[in-house]
């Protein structure tokens, strides 16, 4: 049975890991980059986020980040097991050129966006705080985080946020794995110095450590 027949089959024909479903896409199956999309599309959600401290801002940037991923399946080969080092590669360039983002394309992500109900529906006000919460713990966050050296901000995000290996980091920044493993210690040092012990709960310690 032919895996490019949604609804037909068992999930046992269908492809399972990223290098399958990657070489799927790249011969035109919407379906394999579908799975991919709902594979990673929260991480690379939350590094935006994590990265501006926006919620819309790190929407719109997610969107870009797998539309670029779309145009360019058949020109990108996988070299890896899992695609999620390359789409955050592709998301620290745009975060990089984010403030040089023209205003029209910005206009066209938030066409693509669902519209917004014309009434409340119950618990919106709860979830609105919630998200308003979540900004202002991470603009704290991210006033020391934006002090550090951009090298420093890219491994230490990566790190602990996108919870990459050493390995994997290296591979998004295209620097050696000592390189990222002496940035991300200077990083530690510096944060630790400039952030106060509550703000750094929204860090995971585990990996600062």
């Amino acid at each position: 049975m032919s895996v490019d027949s949604p609804g037909f089959g068992s999930a046992h024909d269908r492809p399972r890991t990223d290098a399958a479903l990657w070489s799927a896409a790249a011969d035109g199956d919407a379906n394999a980059f579908g799975a991919l999309f709902e594979r990673h599309s929260d991480a690379v959600y939350n590094h935006c986020f994590r990265r501006t401290a926006d919620w819309g801002v790190a929407e719109d940037l997610t969107s870009l980040v797998f539309l670029q991923a779309w145009r360019r399946r058949r020109a990108v080969a996988m070299t890896g097991e899992s695609v999620l080092p390359w789409l955050l590669a592709v998301a620290n360039n745009l975060l990089r050129n984010a403030d040089r983002m023209s205003r029209r394309q910005r206009r066209l992500m938030a066409r693509l966006r669902p519209a917004a109900a014309p009434t409340a529906e119950p618990g919106i006000e709860e979830d609105l705080a919630a998200r308003l919460d979540d900004e202002r713990t991470m603009r704290r966050i991210r006033d020391g985080f934006e002090r550090l050296p951009a090298a420093e901000r890219e491994v230490l995000s990566l790190v602990a946020w996108a919870g990459l290996s050493y390995a994997d980091v290296a591979v998004v920044l295209e620097v050696p794995v000592g390189t990222v493993k002496s940035r991300l210690a200077r990083a530690r040092s510096r944060l630790r110095q400039m952030l106060p012990d509550d703000a750094l709960d929204g860090i995971q310690e585990n990996r600062l450590r």
